[in-house]
């Protein structure tokens, strides 16, 4: 098992990398959501049913940890589980895409969600089925995003 969840991780980790950058500022936030969502993913992956594509499955999990840690008040914590280790990511990021994900982070929590969903090519439906919200809410809530990411290019406040 342990050998599959390498592989679909190793396959899948640019999701988790976007997700951790969204929702954190520094490159250290960013590894610790990372280990945090592979850590959970590592918990639930003897559960995944394949009902859903490995990519949803991978996103929910991220989006979610992303957003409960996000809330969370700092606590130790006792883990009696360990998921395997990772290699730790080479990450090359551009003046651009910095940028954008600076820009990201000043949405809000389910703003991001919905964004980071969009940007990966998953449909208004999948959209909407991940989410938990309307398909035709799903195309409203991603038009004012697009609205205000507009205006902050536009702006260049950040």
């Amino acid at each position: 098992m342990e050998k599959i969840f390498l592989e679909t991780i190793g396959e899948h980790q640019r999701i988790i990398y976007k997700v951790s950058r969204m929702y954190r500022n520094t490159p250290e936030d960013q590894q610790d959501l990372f280990q945090e969502i592979v850590y959970q993913l590592w918990r639930a992956f003897p559960g995944f049913r394949h009902e859903s594509k490995i990519t949803t499955w991978i996103y929910r999990i991220a989006l979610n940890t992303a957003m409960a840690s996000y809330r969370k008040q700092k606590s130790p914590v006792s883990i009696t589980e360990h998921p395997p280790d990772l290699a730790e990511p080479i990450q090359a990021v551009s003046e651009r895409e910095e940028w954008l994900f600076r820009a990201l982070r000043t949405l809000s929590e389910s703003e991001r969600a919905l964004i980071s969903l969009y940007l990966e090519d998953y449909s208004y439906t999948e959209i909407a089925s991940l989410t938990g919200i309307s398909e035709n809410y799903v195309g409203v809530k991603l038009n004012r995003i697009r609205e205000k990411l507009k205006t902050l290019s536009t702006s260049s406040n950040l």
